[in-house]
């Protein structure tokens, strides 16, 4: 039973989800009660949901519906690629400040979503994926902001449902390090304590969909690096490294994407312990990092976009060739023996329109599903209406 049903339509506003998480991190996939995005691009939808539909983020990620570290995809049934047919679907992703141009841990869940669901109002393109019984893998095309990012879904041999047991992959657009070993300059009103009197760092510059400053936790004053981090210092750390970041004039010129200008924006920080992870069989090497993305918001997986940048400026450096595979931990993995861990390979190298050389890079992990729901706001509420977080409340 509905037990919506003897409410007034009038009362309230239903937005229909199916939560998910990678590796503990949240996606909340919105299916149904958001309003049409007009638009010809994907892009141009974002910019309708940036500016006149902001309210529903909020009330979708934030408290009481949601927490600060909540994470959302909007899924988007017509964009200009599955228009013209490169496409199956697209998506808008979202988290506490805003919207994301790329997130692969979200990309994971919803590859397997997308192949459960058989409801045509929700995926209207779902009877057209291509399955391969040979395999058992069915391909799903998702048209993110930073492009189109193909999706293999294990398959159960009936073709109709994702095999759980298995582990989704895709393949990224192109990737490509921006700026390798940049020295940066900490003003004394950015400084943090373990610095212990150094007045600047060295850190690289990735993109993988979105860029990432990428900087070693012992580079940040950590000689312990990851393990057993004292999360409050690493935090208050980063938060006034990306404050400094984003608002230097130098650091603008490693965040210019050569062709898409909506990319041109720094999205996280990735700290990074190259001497920590479980390395599973069939890996040549595993590392750890810990990603403090959007508004200090921190990702419980491994950050499946930052998965690709890293790759990326791996074989930059000269240290990961194509088809070596490698494997990326968060403190979540770690926590639970290496479960959760994403397993990543460079497919290929390509040219990158203004940028040189890049790699398109395949990154394996698996999602599970933690719930259904229908999310509403009452008139009388102004408390939830648009949703709150404790960090901007205060008497």
């Amino acid at each position: 039973m509905d037990i919506f049903n003897g409410f007034s339509q009038s009362s309230f506003s239903p937005i229909k989800c199916i939560d998910m998480h990678t590796t503990g991190e949240p996606t909340r996939i919105i299916i149904a009660g958001y309003p049409d995005l007009p638009g010809d691009t994907l892009l141009e939808k974002r910019q309708q949901a940036k500016d006149h539909y902001d309210h529903l983020r909020l009330r979708l990620m934030l408290e009481p519906r949601g927490h600060w570290d909540m994470y959302g995809a909007l899924l988007i049934q017509e964009t200009e690629f599955v228009k013209s047919g490169e496409a199956d679907i697209g998506v808008l992703f979202m988290h506490n400040d805003g919207y994301s141009t790329m997130c692969g841990h979200a990309t994971i869940a919803l590859g397997r979503f997308l192949v459960d669901t058989h409801d045509r109002g929700v995926f209207p393109r779902r009877n057209h994926l291509h399955f391969d019984p040979d395999k058992d893998i069915t391909i799903v095309r998702l048209h993110a902001p930073c492009g189109v990012v193909q999706i293999a879904v294990p398959t159960m041999q009936d073709g109709k449902s994702a095999d759980y047991q298995r582990r989704v992959s895709f393949i990224s657009t192109p990737a490509f390090a921006s700026a390798v070993q940049v020295p940066v300059e900490i003003p004394p009103e950015k400084r943090w304590p373990e610095l212990n009197g150094r007045t600047s760092i060295i850190l690289d510059v990735s993109c993988g969909g979105t860029f990432y400053a990428i900087v070693s936790a012992r580079e940040l004053g950590f000689p312990s690096g990851l393990r057993k981090v004292d999360m409050d210092a690493m935090g208050r750390c980063v938060k006034l490294l990306k404050s400094h970041l984003v608002a230097s004039p130098e650091f603008a010129n490693y965040i210019k994407h050569p062709t898409t200008p909506d990319l041109s924006f720094l999205y996280s920080v990735m700290v990074v312990d190259d001497d920590l992870g479980v390395v599973p069989e069939g890996s040549g090497g595993a590392e750890t990092g810990l990603c403090y993305f959007a508004d200090h918001q921190i990702d419980r997986s491994p950050t499946g976009s930052c998965v690709v940048a890293r790759m990326a400026l791996a074989h930059r450096k000269g240290l990961r060739r194509v088809g070596q595979r490698w494997t990326y931990h968060s403190l979540v993995s770690n926590a639970y023996g290496g479960n959760g861990g994403f397993t990543a390979s460079i497919v290929e190298e390509v040219e990158i329109e203004g940028n040189g050389k890049g790699v398109l890079v395949e990154v394996e992990g698996k999602a599970c599903y933690t719930g259904s729901m229908t999310l509403i706001a009452e008139d009388c509420d102004p408390i939830a209406k648009s949703g709150f977080s404790m960090k901007s409340v205060s008497l």
